[in-house]
C-alpha cells in the first residue's frame, strides 16, 4: 500500500504520522464513506511523484542549457523569464502544440506504446527514493530490486519504438539501446548487491540509515569507491548520456529511435531521459553519499543548538535539512554529468560494449567478492 509521510512542520511534530490516514479521516469527517475516501487518496501519491519528477526535469533542462553555454563560452537562455528560467516551459509548450505524425507503414500501436513504456517505469521508480527517514512515497522492503526490475523494462520500449518506426536508423538505434542496456545493467546490479550486502537490507531507507551513524566518515563511497565509480559510469550509460549516447548519435543515426517521433511522443522520450538522469543521481546519493544525511551527525548538531533530538524544532530542522542534502547531492552529480557531456568524446559502439563486458563486469564481480570477504573478516566495518 502506498503511503507518504508529510513534510509540513505541524505534522512533523509527531514522527511517522501517515498522511493517508490523516487525509482519509478528514474526508470521512465530511461525511464520505471510508471506501470512497481511500479511493480518492489512491491517485495522490503518483500525482505527487509525477509533479516532483517534472519539476526536477525543468530544473535539469535549465541547468543543462546554462552549464552547456558556460562550457562553450556562451550566455545561454536569457529572455524567457529571469535568467531564462522559463525556457524549459517554453520548450514543453512547443512540443505540446506540435503536430503528432505517424510514419507511413509504421506499426501505429507499437509506435505509440514505445514512448509510454520508456516513461512509466522511470516515473514508478521514484516511489522508492527517500528524502528523509519518513519522507518517501513507499518504503518497499525490496526497493532496490524493484528499481532494477523497472529499469529493465525501458529498453523494451526503446527497441519497440525503433522497430515500429519503419526506419533503418530507428531500428539500429533501438538495437543499440537494447545492447547497451544489457551490457551495463549487470555490472550496475553487482555494484548494488555489494551495497546491499553491507547493509543487510534491500530498503533504501535502511541503506541511508546505515551510512549516517558517524556522518561523512561512514558514507559508502569510502567503503565502496570502486562500486561508486562503476555505478556512476553504468548510470550514465543507462541514461544514454555522453559519452554513451550511441543509440541516438546524431552524426551516425540522425536521432536513433527518436528519428520519426514528433510532438508529445517525442516529449515523452525527452521527459524519460531527464527524469532518469535525476533519478540516477538521487540513487547514487542514496547508495553512496549518505542520502539525506548531513556530513556532521544530527546528534552533534542538536548538541550545538542545545536542543533535544525529540524537540519539534530539531525534527523540522532535520527533515528540511534532509531534503536539501538529498537534492544538493543529486544536482551536484547532475552538474558533473553535464560537464562530462562537453568534455568527453563519444565512444564507438564496439568500445562501449567492450567497456561493459570486458572491463566493468569483471571488476564489479571482483568488487562484490572482495566485499563478501571483507564482511566476513571485518563484520563491524562492513555491516556484518
Amino acid at each position: 500500500m502506498l503511503s507518504i509521510y508529510p513534510i509540513a512542520p505541524f505534522v512533523l511534530l509527531t514522527p511517522g504520522i501517515d498522511l493517508e490516514f490523516s487525509f482519509t479521516e478528514a474526508l470521512i469527517g465530511f461525511g464520505l464513506s471510508p471506501q470512497l475516501a481511500h479511493l480518492l487518496w489512491l491517485p495522490l501519491p503518483m500525482l505527487l511523484v509525477l509533479i516532483g519528477a517534472v519539476v526536477g526535469v525543468l530544473v535539469t533542462v535549465w541547468l543543462e542549457r546554462k552549464v552547456s553555454a558556460a562550457a562553450q563560452q556562451r550566455i545561454g537562455p536569457e529572455y524567457a523569464g529571469a535568467l531564462g528560467i522559463l525556457q524549459p516551459m517554453a520548450d514543453g509548450l512547443k512540443l505540446l502544440v506540435k503536430e503528432d505524425v505517424i510514419p507511413h507503414r509504421a506499426d501505429s500501436l507499437l509506435f505509440t506504446l514505445g514512448p509510454v513504456l520508456v516513461l512509466v517505469p522511470v516515473v514508478l521508480s521514484w516511489l522508492i527514493v527517500p528524502f528523509g527517514q519518513d519522507l518517501l512515497i513507499s518504503n518497499v522492503g525490496v526497493g532496490i530490486f524493484l528499481w532494477i526490475a523497472l529499469s529493465s523494462i525501458q529498453p523494451i520500449g526503446l527497441l519497440m519504438s525503433g522497430y515500429a518506426s519503419n526506419n533503418k536508423y530507428s531500428l539500429l538505434g533501438g538495437l543499440r539501446a537494447a545492447a547497451q542496456s544489457i551490457s551495463y545493467e549487470i555490472p550496475l546490479a553487482l555494484c548494488v548487491l555489494a551495497v546491499v550486502m553491507m547493509t543487510n537490507s534491500l530498503s533504501t531507507v535502511d541503506i541511508v540509515e546505515q551510512q549516517n551513524s558517524s556522518g561523512l566518515l561512514t558514507w559508502n563511497i569510502w567503503r565502496q569507491p570502486v562500486g561508486f565509480v562503476i555505478f556512476w559510469i553504468c548510470a550514465l550509460a543507462e541514461c544514454e548520456r555522453l559519452p554513451f549516447d550511441l543509440p541516438e548519435a546524431e552524426e551516425e543515426l540522425v536521432a536513433g529511435y527518436q528519428t520519426e517521433y514528433a510532438g508529445m511522443k517525442f516529449a515523452l522520450f525527452y521527459l524519460g531521459s531527464y527524469i532518469n538522469l535525476v533519478l540516477s543521481a538521487l540513487l547514487v546519493s542514496v547508495l553512496y553519499l549518505g542520502g539525506w544525511g548531513f556530513p556532521i551527525p544530527v546528534e552533534w548538531l542538536a548538541g550545538l543548538l542545545r536542543q533535544p533530538l525529540e524537540s519539534p524544532f530539531v525534527q523540522v530542522f532535520t527533515a528540511s535539512l534532509g531534503i536539501v542534502m538529498t537534492i544538493l547531492k543529486a544536482y551536484l552529480l547532475v552538474f558533473l554529468a553535464i560537464l562530462l557531456r562537453w568534455t568527453t568524446p563519444r565512444v564507438r559502439i564496439d568500445q562501449l560494449l567492450d567497456l561493459g563486458w570486458k572491463f566493468l563486469l569483471p571488476i564489479s564481480l571482483v568488487n562484490l567478492l572482495i566485499t563478501a570477504a571483507l564482511k566476513l573478516v571485518f563484520p563491524i566495518a562492513f555491516g556484518g
